[in-house]
């Protein structure tokens, strides 16, 4: 029996979310998609999970489709549609998505790593994309990159098709950390850690407004705003806050109190 595509666990507060076909870079074919897509809504959905961490088993992070499935003809709509189930849930979730990158991130693993909030990459990550090099729209890039990157240097990647490394892309804002393939673990861990040390009502309506500033005047959210401060002004989370500084000591939001 086969390995799954996608594996996933959930230990203090954290889903780890791991793409499975190290074989082949974990490359991306239907059913890791969909695997991925349902892993993806798992998480989201879980109380228990405060943080996911989307990460690739073996030598690369993700190397892009599955260009032997592509050829086939074993390609289709049905997983681009599990794919953009799988980006938009990392979106969506109230909760911050972490992309671990590391070797080959490149198409499809771009596209993955775009749709997370926070992008962590080792020094040996190669990123870029490549679907117009195989006749394709990188299409869980285009809706993303420029807002991330600026329009310029998101046609380089995406009509060039250009690679880049890990420190250019962090010059770039591509992604948020950079560290030595040995410290990545614990770069990670770092990040969860900041990630954690924050409210979850407060994460999840900044995440979302975040969002909704790019699609919105700000001033045409302001009463959202409001309504948004309020339910994190009627939150335990900010009972906590308040009791932890005047008690000199950090706030704790993890597990909720109804689970310690």
């Amino acid at each position: 029996m086969s390995e799954a595509p996608v594996l996933y666990a959930v230990q203090d507060g954290v889903g780890r979310i791991t793409l499975n076909r190290p074989a082949v870079l974990n490359a991306l074919d239907t059913d890791l998609a969909a695997a991925l897509a349902d892993r993806v809504e798992a998480a989201a959905a879980d109380p228990d999970v405060a943080a996911v961490v989307v990460r690739g088993a073996g030598r690369a992070f993700c190397s892009g489709m599955d260009r032997t499935a592509l050829a086939r003809g074993e390609i289709g709509e049905p997983f681009f549609r599990h794919w953009i189930r799988a980006l938009n849930g990392l979106e969506d979730m109230p909760k911050v998505s972490i992309a671990v990158l590391h070797g080959h991130s490149i198409g499809g693993g771009l596209q993955l790593a775009l749709a997370c909030d926070v992008r962590v990459a080792a020094r040996d990550a190669v990123i870029g994309l490549g679907a117009t090099r195989h006749g394709l729209i990188p299409d869980g890039a285009v809706l993303r990159l420029a807002r991330i990157v600026g329009a310029g240097r998101a046609k380089a990647l995406a009509l060039l098709n250009e690679e880049v490394g890990a420190e250019e892309a962090r010059a770039m804002g591509l992604v948020t950390r950079v560290c030595a393939p040995e410290d990545l673990d614990r770069t990670v861990a770092a990040v969860v850690e900041q990630a954690l040390a924050a409210a979850p009502t407060a994460t999840a309506h900044t995440k979302r407004l975040l969002d909704a500033s790019f699609h919105h005047d700000p001033r045409a959210l302001v009463e959202e705003l409001v309504r948004a401060q309020r339910a994190c002004t009627d939150s335990w989370e900010l009972a906590e806050a308040n009791r932890a500084w005047l008690e000199r000591r950090e706030a704790r939001y993890h597990p909720p109190p109804t689970r310690r």
